[in-house]
């Protein structure tokens, strides 16, 4: 059997190697964001006219409120980022190679495939016959960028090596500079989708290129006045982004309140392939670690970040793209309201099926 890899072939960055305890935030995620739905669906249907006047706010088909927390949102994740973690690539690089062929050659292109086979023909039937296109492209956009911020949670969860998670995400968010708007268009063009590239390089542009930098801007200040001072800002700014994750829900599910209550079988039909992508890509790229002899701490996060979406770029994306109320809109937040009970599934499957992997991998 090939000798299992070890997450202590290289000697990681002191910052890496805090693990805090779950706030009550990410305790009791799935509450937070089954609640944040039922407020936003309410909002939705009793106040139609205000969360139709915060719709309109948008510029360049960018809407103002949810483009702001987005970036709440995600750039104290990117903070805790550390692009020098790449150095560590070498240390992980089974793990890592499986991580990238899971996120990069397998998830867009899967997805691409279910889509086809159940929103285009096997669902087809009981879909708008107008949104088809749109729910297609919304899964794709779903699929085509690893998850970013969760994963950090998740691979806590899971007990999953904090040096590996931190390296892979770097890895992942400089890959999906240049590789997430080509990957996109290529799939739509094959799904027979027009691709506005302006806007498709927009919401690259302003939901990763912009995030990225001003996080790892804030991220330099913040460490010149000292790892203490650093600590503290990061753990300050965690609530704050959890914050505006459950917010972006409540305006999200508010845009979508009327189409959620008129159309439960839609959501029932497109979460199908969604946790069908979840099951597959997690199964394989737990599979494939165990194959090649992988530490259980590093094939853990790597199955959870295979299986994982960047949730927040779909949405934002979709939104963008073909705008609030489109079916692409509805496909990426049903992508939201799957990713954490089946991420949390998931971690459970894992934690609980150690000792198989070690007795396999062994």
């Amino acid at each position: 059997m090939p000798a299992t890899e070890t997450s202590t072939t290289a000697a990681p960055a002191p910052r890496a190697a805090a693990r805090p305890a779950l706030g009550v935030f990410e305790r009791y995620l799935t509450l937070w964001v089954l609640l944040c739905i039922a407020a936003g669906v309410a909002l939705g249907h009793a106040l139609p006219g205000l969360t139709a006047a915060v719709a309109r706010m948008e510029v360049a088909q960018v809407n103002l409120p949810v483009g702001a927390l987005i970036w709440v949102m995600v750039i104290p994740m990117l903070v805790k980022i550390d692009f020098a973690a790449l150095a560590q690539v070498k240390a992980h690089a089974r793990g890592m190679g499986v991580t990238l062929f899971i996120n990069w050659a397998v998830k867009p292109f899967s997805m691409a495939l279910l889509a086809w086979l159940f929103v285009r023909q096997l669902f087809a039937p009981w879909l708008d016959a107008a949104q088809i296109d749109s729910y297609v492209a919304g899964l794709i956009l779903l699929a085509a960028a690893p998850c970013t911020a969760m994963v950090f949670v998740w691979s806590q969860l899971c007990k999953g090596d904090p040096y590996f998670t931190l390296s892979q995400v770097a890895l992942n968010d400089a890959i999906m500079l240049v590789a997430f708007a080509p990957i996109v268009a290529l799939l739509l063009g094959m799904s027979s989708i027009t691709v506005p590239w302006d806007t498709l390089l927009a919401s690259v542009v302003l939901y990763i290129l912009v995030p990225v930098a001003l996080a790892q801007a804030l991220r330099r200040h913040l460490l010149k006045q000292g790892e203490a001072a650093f600590q503290r800002a990061t753990a300050v700014m965690g609530p704050l982004s959890m914050a505006a994750l459950l917010l972006t829900l409540v305006l999200l599910f508010a845009f979508q309140g009327q189409s959620i209550l008129a159309q439960p079988v839609v959501i029932a039909l497109l979460a199908v392939p969604i946790l069908i992508q979840v099951v597959f890509t997690a199964a394989l790229a737990y599979g494939l670690n165990q194959r090649l002899g992988v530490a259980h701490c590093v094939a853990g996060p790597s199955a959870l970040i295979g299986a994982s979406n960047f949730f927040e770029l779909a949405v934002a994306t979709a939104i963008a793209l073909f705008g609030l109320h489109s079916g692409a809109a509805l496909a990426t937040v049903v992508g939201v309201l799957i990713e954490v009970p089946a991420m949390l599934a998931v971690v459970a499957v894992v934690n609980r099926s150690r000792r198989w992997y070690e007795g396999g991998a062994a």
